[in-house]
Order: structure tokens, then C-alpha cells, then sequence
């Protein structure tokens, strides 16, 4: 499994931006796709995660202004941005995990990694 992000970038606070996360040779039926982000120093912390079957989740930080949804034909799993903070700049990475039924989990039960998008909001 390839999973490769993109749409990161610099907007100023109050702004949108929409993350995209290509995901190859997933074979499994059953799976979740999160996006998590990394502040410096920090752990990565999950931000929303949707299960294979369509379930949402979000951190606290990210409901009412971050939407995730994936466009199964296409392969895509999205981060729709909106409101943006100073507070959310940070290395933003989509994963996954198979055979799994529930998402909202840490970071590190996670299998499947991209390569990471930068989210730089200035105040």
C-alpha cells in the first residue's frame, strides 16, 4: 500500500485549504483511512479517521471546520479546511490500517504511511 499527499501549503488564519492523499494498492474490504498531524517536538495526533464503511470521526480541535471524505473511484482520500488557526500549522499525513472497525485510534496502530503535507497558517 502507497498512500502520497499533497495540497499542504501557507494560507493566513481564517483561510481554507484541501489536503489529497492518493491511495494504491489497497486490496483490503475492510480498512480505515485517518489524517494525523505532527507538531514540532511533539507525537503525531489524529485528526479525523473514515472507516471503509463510511463512519467519521474527528478530534475535538477539527469538528465544525475540518470534513474528511474519500472518492472511492479515484482512490483519494481529502481534508477539507476551513477556519483555519495558527494552532493547526503542523506536518499533516494521511495512513492506513486494515482489518480494523474502529479508527479513531493512535498513531502507531496505524500501518501505512505518506510521505507527509505541510500546513503553515500565519496569524
Amino acid at each position: 500500500v502507497q498512500l502520497v499527499e499533497s495540497g499542504g501549503g501557507s494560507v493566513q488564519a481564517g483561510g481554507s485549504l484541501e489536503l489529497s492523499c492518493v491511495v494504491s494498492g489497497n486490496t483490503y474490504s475492510d480498512y480505515c483511512l485517518g489524517w494525523f498531524r505532527q507538531f514540532p517536538g511533539e507525537e503525531r495526533e489524529v485528526v479525523a479517521t473514515i472507516h471503509s464503511d463510511g463512519t467519521t470521526n474527528y478530534t475535538d480541535s477539527a469538528k465544525g471546520r475540518f470534513t474528511i471524505f474519500r472518492d472511492t473511484p479515484k482512490n483519494t482520500l481529502y481534508l477539507q479546511m476551513s477556519g483555519l488557526k495558527p494552532e493547526d500549522t503542523a506536518m499533516y499525513n494521511c495512513a492506513l490500517v486494515e482489518y480494523s472497525d474502529y479508527c479513531f485510534r493512535p498513531f502507531d496502530e496505524y500501518n501505512y504511511w505518506g510521505q507527509g503535507t505541510q500546513v503553515t497558517v500565519s496569524s
